[in-house]
């Protein structure tokens, strides 16, 4: 045992910085292995007609097409999901915030909306099959659209919580004290103070939704055309890849990466868009 206070915390300081550099690079070093994979893998198969072509005759066997109703499909779905969920998260978040707080209730909204999120995405799935067979439904894009919508309520929620709490409690015991009502302050106040943590919270959501596969797997089900109806079965680009990657073909398997390939550059642009969005939207947010 070091008998010197000062030595023994400079060098647990040191343990715990090396163990936090470790951490670092083991993260940004499989960020980094996985993009290498997939781009590796998946651009040499990726061509202009694999993303403006529908699937043609034996393109599960390495013939001609592309996925063009998997991006459509994908983009759908997650469109649909994440407005739906915007529908019911922005008043869910300030709802807790202007009259909830920090009451036993709001705790327990709460923790229902973590428990919510951790809830794997194959039960979503597998609830909304169950409720498609008692109403009698077939495997739609609506299905899928009101699942990713189940799945993204609580990502959007909570993350909008968390921006509502931190906004300055100055500006809203200013308006109360100007005679505004709590709905005011809520609408014209919170609202206007959080919009880029809004913009980030449906960002995130909608990159969880675009790259769900095991929700949508039963509930819009697949198809080789392109969306066209709410009541018809849709593709997605989560679903094109696991298909493709088991099949025995390599070329099959090629356009599988450049399927994955597709995804995860949607996926980036969205994150890279919500920063910007933030970043912009924050200039005219007080602090």
């Amino acid at each position: 045992m070091l008998k010197n206070p000062w030595k023994r915390r400079h060098i647990i300081e040191s343990l715990v910085r090396i163990v936090m550099i470790l951490s670092f690079l083991a993260v940004a070093g499989s960020l980094g292995l996985i993009l290498w994979t997939i781009i590796s893998r998946g651009l040499p198969a990726l061509t202009w007609e694999m993303v403006t072509q529908t699937p043609k005759g034996g393109f599960y066997m390495g013939k001609a097409g592309g996925v063009l109703n998997a991006i459509l499909g994908s983009l759908y779905l997650a469109s649909g999901g994440t407005l739906l969920a915007l529908l019911f998260s922005l008043p869910i978040a300030l709802y807790l915030q202007t009259y909830l707080e920090t009451s036993a209730w709001g705790r327990y909204v709460r923790l229902a909306l973590d428990v919510l999120w951790g809830i794997p995405s194959i039960v979503y799935g597998a609830f909304g099959f169950t409720l498609m067979i008692a109403l009698g439904l077939r495997a739609s894009l609506l299905a899928g659209i009101l699942v990713l919508a189940l799945v993204e309520l609580p990502i959007m929620t909570r993350a909008m919580d968390e921006v509502v709490r931190r906004m300055p409690r100055d500006l809203e015991q200013a308006a109360l004290a100007l005679g505004s009502t709590r709905l005011e302050v809520s609408l014209r106040v919170v609202t206007r103070q959080m919009l880029p943590g809004i913009v980030t919270a449906v960002l995130l959501a909608f990159g969880r939704g675009i790259g769900d596969a095991a929700s949508v797997l039963f509930t819009a089900g697949y198809t080789d055309r392109l969306p066209t109806s709410l009541l018809r079965p849709t593709a997605s680009l989560p679903l094109a890849v696991l298909f493709q990657l088991s099949t025995p073909y390599p070329e099959v398997r090629e356009r599988g990466y450049a399927s994955a390939l597709i995804l995860t550059i949607i996926v980036l642009l969205v994150s890279f868009g919500s920063r910007w969005i933030s970043a912009r939207l924050n200039k005219y947010t007080i602090r």
